[in-house]
């Protein structure tokens, strides 16, 4: 059963790094890819969106592939840098200090690599991430912890110049050697086992720590850009989310019935439903198309690349709708765009 937790949209990258994870380790992308939904040129499509329930159901058979031995989690999150984040990752890196970017990250937490939610405590002494692992099953529930911790660990040490001093480190199960010499990589002060729930803690005056790589101008643009993408994501559940991820992951060329029938729906209902949201197939197909087109464009693709790409008869039909959709010619908008940081699909 899926809650509507897990109904919630992700990026790809998270469950791709997984995926890249279990590969080095001798596992399959069949295999790892049973029964989550989620279609091996996925992987290979920074545009593309899944569910928490299809990224759960992936570490599931990534945990089962590779072994639930404790530090296997430590090992997958090794693999997360910034950039595995999109706008989030570069937003963080343009905070001023330590608690901006821990506030961003907290209010952002849907485009980061976390399948927990997290909250944050301060004393005068000290501040603390305290971690809510309720909405993830049981037997995933130290690989997640595991993960994220390395992870966070491993982003900002390219963040910061320094290793911030960290206090504590509570985790929700047993202790082993891996996470003490885990702990010492960190610089962690004590290790405590079995607590009630995973905690981080630093001395207060850890918030306060400047970044080096600060620029407010650049923060307050990506961070608008992640208040963006969020609005757009809770915009797409429901059936229009579902036809939209589909057009996504088909580069926008397929046909309604072709949708309709992917869904188990007839065309007749696909319509209905749609229309009870707001909007019909053309809209959506639009919607996509441009986005699409823009991305591509973004990306590097010449004009005549993105129009083969996306299944037009000739780059003029392309330039027209492009035109209609932005308002400029294509190449202009490439002129003026390429080489930033899209994230609007």
């Amino acid at each position: 059963m899926v809650t509507d937790g897990q109904a919630q949209l992700r990026s790809i990258t998270s469950a791709a790094l997984l995926v890249e994870f279990a590969a080095g380790r001798g596992l399959e992308t069949p295999a790892l890819l049973r029964d989550t939904g989620i279609r091996d040129r996925d992987l290979l499509d920074s545009a593309a969106e899944i569910t928490l329930g299809q990224e759960l159901a992936l570490m599931r058979n990534v945990v089962a592939g590779v072994g639930d031995e404790p530090g296997m989690g430590l090992m997958a999150g090794l693999l997360c840098h910034p950039p595995s984040l999109g706008v989030l990752g570069f937003a963080l890196m343009s905070c001023p200090t330590v608690r901006d970017a821990v506030d961003l990250a907290l209010r952002y937490a849907d485009l980061s690599f976390t399948v927990a939610r997290h909250h944050l405590v301060m004393t005068e002494t000290e501040v603390s991430i305290v971690r809510d692992d309720s909405g993830i099953p049981p037997e995933l529930r130290r690989f997640a912890v595991e993960r994220d911790v390395a992870a966070i660990w491993s982003i900002q040490q390219d963040v910061m110049p320094m290793r911030p001093p960290i206090i504590r480190v509570a985790v929700a199960f047993p202790p082993h050697p891996v996470y003490e010499m885990f702990g010492a990589m960190l610089g962690v002060e004590e290790v405590v086992f079995d607590a009630a729930c995973s905690v981080v803690t630093g001395p207060s005056g850890l918030q306060y720590l400047q970044l080096p790589q600060a620029n407010a101008a650049t923060a307050r643009f990506y961070e608008q850009q992640c208040a963006d993408l969020v609005q757009r994501r809770r915009s797409r559940q429901g059936i229009s989310g579902q036809v939209r991820q589909l057009l996504i992951s088909r580069g926008g060329i397929t046909d309604q019935a072709g949708i309709a029938a992917e869904l188990d729906v007839s065309v007749r209902t696909l319509r209905r439903r749609l229309a009870d949201e707001g909007t019909t197939f053309r809209e959506l197909t639009t919607e996509t198309v441009g986005l699409l087109a823009e991305e591509l464009l973004v990306a590097g693709m010449t004009v005549e690349q993105a129009a083969i790409r996306l299944g037009y008869s000739s780059v003029s039909a392309f330039t027209s709708a492009f035109r209609a959709w932005k308002g400029q010619a294509p190449g202009q908008f490439a002129r003026e765009n390429r080489g930033r940081v899209s994230s609007k699909i």
